[in-house]
């Protein structure tokens, strides 16, 4: 049976690795069909709004969709079309896989680690934002729920159980900002109760930064707030050669979306040259959400074995090829 997903192309590069993305999704024979729509620069452009309803309800009706980066304009409206997005299909768990892949560029050669970070909740809520008109003050509220607390840190615990790792690490800073993740916290001891068969450890974030960096083979599944979580992922991203290889999923009840975490890269778009790794990895993440994990395995196969043989890599991982070579090469080992 033919699963419609929802297709936005994106900005910058994003055309060129989602063009990349779908011929080998469907080399696959996933048997996705795509309902295309517009965000971005794109749609304020074609229909002059950065968000169209239409796509909107295109995500309402799928439920699924996979995206390349978008730029949200200087100035005026949304502060970030992605946290708009987050925010209103309640995307509360984001899910960011950092797996070595050999033939990059990075200083570790058996990084294999997830991150979930709670994703519509803490600084990046913003509430109560205000700049004193004279901009000598500005202030924004953190806030945190049990319920949102809950809910991510079960995500975590049973994504690891599903994926049959064996340890949870809580970041917080609850030696420090005792309430808002001094909950997060509290509840974190409460819910890990219900998992005996999963070793659970918490860690305050500076520490955690620093044993990332000096043993990340001690990590398995770290789950932590908003704010610590953007920039964790960022960090693990770097453990495994950079946001090139970085792929992204956005979990909640009623949709999901699926992307690559890096930006539009405008100084590269249209050269041919922008690595569709992240997205191909997102689509991955993607294809095991539909219960086509057989298919997800494959694909990852054919991206490890294509970075490892340096086979028309492109110029990031330290190739001469184009991004279309490396899509043919991908397809052939498919």
């Amino acid at each position: 049976m033919t699963r419609k997903i929802t297709v936005i192309r994106g900005d910058g590069i994003g055309p060129e690795i989602m063009d990349a993305t779908l011929t080998v999704i469907d080399r696959l024979g996933a048997g996705l069909e795509y309902d295309f729509q517009e965000a971005g620069l794109a749609a304020q452009q074609s229909v002059g709004e950065l968000l169209p309803e239409t796509t909107l309800e295109s995500i309402t009706e799928n439920r699924i969709a996979l995206k390349a980066p978008l730029t949200t304009p200087v100035g005026g409206g949304f502060k970030s079309l992605n946290v708009a997005l987050r925010k209103h299909f309640d995307l509360y768990a984001n899910v960011r896989p950092a797996i070595s892949f050999k033939g990059t560029r990075s200083r570790y050669e058996d990084v294999d680690l997830i991150t979930v970070r709670e994703n519509t909740e803490g600084a990046y809520l913003g509430e109560g934002a205000y700049t004193a008109p004279d901009g000598s003050r500005a202030e924004s509220k953190m806030i945190a729920t049990r319920k949102g607390c809950e809910r991510v840190l079960r995500f975590a615990f049973e994504l690891a159980r599903r994926s049959q790792r064996r340890k949870v690490t809580v970041v917080h800073k609850a030696n420090i900002l005792k309430d808002v993740t001094g909950l997060f916290l509290n509840v974190a001891r409460d819910v890990a109760t219900d998992y005996d068969d999963i070793e659970t450890e918490d860690m305050i974030v500076d520490n955690a930064c620093m044993q990332l960096v000096l043993n990340p083979e001690r990590f398995d599944v770290i789950v932590t707030t908003n704010l610590f979580g953007d920039i964790i992922s960022d960090l693990c991203a770097g453990l495994v050669g950079g946001l090139g290889l970085a792929p992204g999923a956005n979990i909640g009840e009623r949709a999901a979306m699926f992307e690559a975490v890096h930006g539009t890269a405008p100084d590269i778009a249209g050269k041919g040259v922008a690595n569709p790794c992240a997205l191909l990895l997102a689509a991955a993440q993607m294809l095991e959400y539909i219960d086509a994990k057989p298919l997800a395995d494959r694909l990852r196969l054919a991206i490890r074995d294509t970075i490892a043989s340096g086979d028309r890599t492109t110029p990031d991982l330290g190739g001469s090829g184009t991004t279309d070579s490396f899509t043919r090469a991908i397809c052939e080992r498919l």
